[in-house]
């Protein structure tokens, strides 16, 4: 058997032990409640007629009941398809049809976004709501029966398909990145390793649970800690539940972190029970990680890693209990459980690069997907024969196998640890009828890291202001997603006239965005 949600089965937690806190609801689920309730979701979607193999999709904001899918989902051995709650109508329309999703979990207050999707995507027969019934509801989360006593997990294979994670990729089309129980277990083991997690730690969540930095919470329930979970981040409520819970691993990023050395003075006795914290979706500046370390002295766990390796699942972090891997705040670790890592020529992947030399990043670990769904080509363009997966991201290793990341070979922006790809975005702009061209690309900010800007040439006679362009962006992308700056240009660089010279536009506008 290996079935990842075997993880609530284990007998040397205490079955009353605090396993997941919802503070903004005053929930608290033991252990064994958490289990039952994983039994009962994942029994009532047997009932429905869901089997192993099948997709099922999560369209909740970050709660107790998308944890509990998460395990629901995986128990029976279906696949789960997250999706975050930003989504607008057209982007989970396309997770759906596009994994063949025959079941959405989501809440009654959404479900007549969900019946708009159902009109487009038949196959999606069952609609699971939280809260009672509403537009397109076949079945209430609250109706499910108890499950039986003796419910037991599926029994999966290590290479079993359990979770298709949808990250877009440069065409602007979204990938769901094919992850497997194998992947999740050894996933989570790399990350207790990675934090030296104990029975004893509370961690504090904030990362959306759409995204694979769920699995940092997960990671502390394999060790039979207590996750304590953040709808998203807010300061003074962040410092409030730190010192409420005595939270000894706090998630973070670089964003959080920038607004936590502006904190007020007194703000690191409210922290005093953490040990480290973790940075990650983005780059943390040097001046923003030595400040937060002379100021707190907590460990930073600067992590990289991506989707289609749940995260440091095959990635790297720099480790509490060794400071020299900072390296003047700077590196991203070095790599943790089983994975690999080499830097390759951009141009030919089979030359490795000398220690110092800058190349593209390639991962190799048994967290590393087994490829896009429904998409041999890219999937065989990084995901290569001999196991090593390229990551797009240019970096270079130290004589010591120290990691450091310098640029993105491709034009992704990464705003306080969201990812934005610049074609999705374009592809929705350029349909504003008073839009000639387009191009979008990130600016560095302080506060988010990068922030995605939109330069754009209007038609002859058009105008468009920014507070138009705004509520345009925000009708049909994630709020993410946005622009945050509209510049008003002639034209855009290209090559030839055809190929566009972001990084033209990042060196001229990458100042001030203005």
């Amino acid at each position: 058997m290996s079935n990842v949600t075997t993880l609530l089965d284990a007998k040397s937690v205490p079955e009353a032990k605090a396993a997941f806190i919802c503070p903004s609801r005053n929930e608290t689920y033991s252990y064994k409640q958490l289990r039952d309730e994983m039994n009962r979701i994942g029994n009532g979607l047997l009932l429905l007629g869901i089997k192993k193999g099948d997709r099922v999709c999560i369209y909740l904001d970050s709660s107790p009941e998308y944890l509990i899918s998460y395990f629901a989902i995986w128990r029976i051995g279906a696949v789960a398809v997250p999706t975050n709650i930003v989504y607008q109508g057209e982007e989970l329309l396309h997770a759906v049809k596009d994994a063949g999703a025959c079941a959405i979990i989501t809440d009654v207050h959404r479900a007549d976004i969900v019946a708009g999707v159902q009109k487009e995507a038949p196959g999606l027969t069952h609609v699971i709501c939280v809260g009672g019934m509403g537009p397109a509801c076949t079945a209430a989360w609250e109706s499910f029966p108890p499950a039986p006593a003796d419910m037991r997990a599926a029994n999966c294979g290590m290479d079993d398909l359990c979770h298709l994670q949808y990250t877009a990729g440069t065409t602007g089309k979204p990938k769901g990145a094919m992850l497997t129980h194998g992947n999740w277990m050894t996933a989570l083991d790399a990350e207790r390793e990675a934090l030296r997690l104990l029975p004893d730690d509370v961690y504090l969540g904030i990362y959306p649970m759409g995204h694979v930095g769920l699995s940092w919470g997960l990671a502390v329930l394999r060790a039979g800690g207590t996750f304590v979970m953040m709808e998203r981040f807010e300061p003074e409520r962040y410092l409030s539940l730190a010192e409420k819970y005595r939270v000894t691993v706090l998630a973070g990023m670089p964003p959080v972190i920038h607004t936590l050395i502006h904190a007020p003075p007194g703000t690191g006795d409210r922290l005093k029970d953490a040990r480290l914290i973790i940075s990650g979706g983005g780059n943390l500046l040097p001046a923003v990680w030595e400040a937060f370390d002379k100021r707190y002295h907590i460990p930073v766990a600067n992590s990289y890693g991506l989707s289609e390796t749940i995260v440091i699942g095959s990635g790297t972090t720099t480790l509490p209990e060794y400071p020299h891997l900072t390296k003047n705040y700077q590196s991203v670790g070095v790599a943790v459980g089983y994975t690999e890592v080499r830097v390759v020529s951009v141009d030919d992947p089979e030359t490795e690069m000398a220690p110092g030399d800058a190349g593209e990043i390639a991962l190799r670990g048994p967290s590393v997907a087994k490829g896009y769904w429904n998409l041999p080509e890219a999937t065989a363009a990084v995901f290569r024969h001999d196991g090593w997966f390229l990551t797009g991201d240019i970096g270079y290793m130290d004589r010591d196998g120290i990691l450091y990341i310098t640029d993105r070979k491709k034009d992704m922006i990464i705003m306080s640890g969201w990812k934005v790809y610049p074609t999705e975005v374009e592809n929705v702009v350029v349909q504003h009828p008073a839009v000639a061209d387009v191009a979008v690309f990130g600016v560095p900010d302080e506060r988010r890291g990068e922030i995605p800007v939109a330069a754009v040439v209007l038609k002859d006679g058009a105008s468009l202001s920014p507070d138009e362009f705004d509520a345009f962006c925000r009708k049909h992308l994630g709020g993410y997603k946005v622009p945050r700056k509209l510049l008003i240009v002639d034209a855009l660089p290209r090559v030839h006239g055809w190929k566009l010279l972001r990084r033209t536009l990042r060196e001229k506008f990458g100042k001030t965005g203005q």
